[in-house]
């Protein structure tokens, strides 16, 4: 449950060292769109539905919480992401640029609020892991080939990719680790599904070039689709 996303990160940085560059864009678009649609799959036939349970029971404080409030949480999530990606400029989904030798510490703290939360939606359903595993390598490869690109000093490289891929791992952690959160869990599963239609959705019509969708994207969707809903 910990290793999975924290791997994907390492997994996705050292593709940039084995791939070309034109091999990197290529790649990275493909699964860039495999996984927002996977993603976007987990949420809407496992998450969604596990916020809107029988009666909107709560079985931690045995709160019964109304649609509205449940719906309100889900648009404060993407509303969350929204402001997150004005910082990060779209990393989340592939669009990084790096053009200087400072360390990006906003784009560092905006992404790692991103990971973070995602890692709170792990124990809900464990499909959502392979999302997120998926959904990370890219993201992963693409930002590290930005930092190569850059005049950054290689430790600096090295200590924003392994602190970045320890963010998921850790919110997962804190989820499942803390009594006080458990009592507003509904809450804040609303919260991360927004937070992952945003993202996913995002990634999935941003994914191709000029926005126009070829076979092999399609494909790649399509399947995508499919696994998610026979897992």
């Amino acid at each position: 449950m910990y290793l999975y996303p924290f791997l994907a990160v390492i997994v996705g940085a050292l593709i940039v060292i084995f791939l070309s560059k034109r091999a990197i864009q290529i790649n990275s678009q493909l699964t860039l769109a495999f996984s927002g649609a996977f993603l976007l799959s987990i949420t809407v036939f496992d998450l969604l539905p596990s916020v809107y349970t029988v009666k909107l029971l709560n079985p931690i404080t045995e709160i019964n919480y109304d649609e509205r409030l449940i719906g309100l949480m889900i648009m404060i999530g993407i509303l969350f992401q929204v402001i997150l990606e004005f910082f990060s400029k779209g990393a989340e989904h592939g669009h990084i640029h790096i053009n200087n030798n400072k360390l990006p510490w906003v784009l560092l703290i905006s992404l790692s609020l991103h990971a973070f939360v995602e890692g709170f939606s792990i124990h809900l359903d464990q499909n959502i892991l392979y999302g997120i595993f998926i959904h990370k390598i890219p993201i992963a490869f693409i930002i590290t080939t930005s930092l190569l690109n850059s005049e950054i000093n290689k430790y600096k490289i090295l200590f924003f990719i392994l602190f970045f891929s320890a963010m998921t791992p850790f919110g997962t952690f804190i989820s499942n680790n803390s009594t006080q959160l458990l009592q507003y869990s509904t809450l804040i599963d609303s919260f991360v599904v927004g937070v992952l239609l945003h993202v996913s959705t995002t990634i999935l019509f941003e994914s191709s070039e000029g926005h126009k969708f070829n076979l092999a994207k399609i494909s790649l969707i399509t399947l995508a689709i499919v696994l998610a809903y026979l897992i």
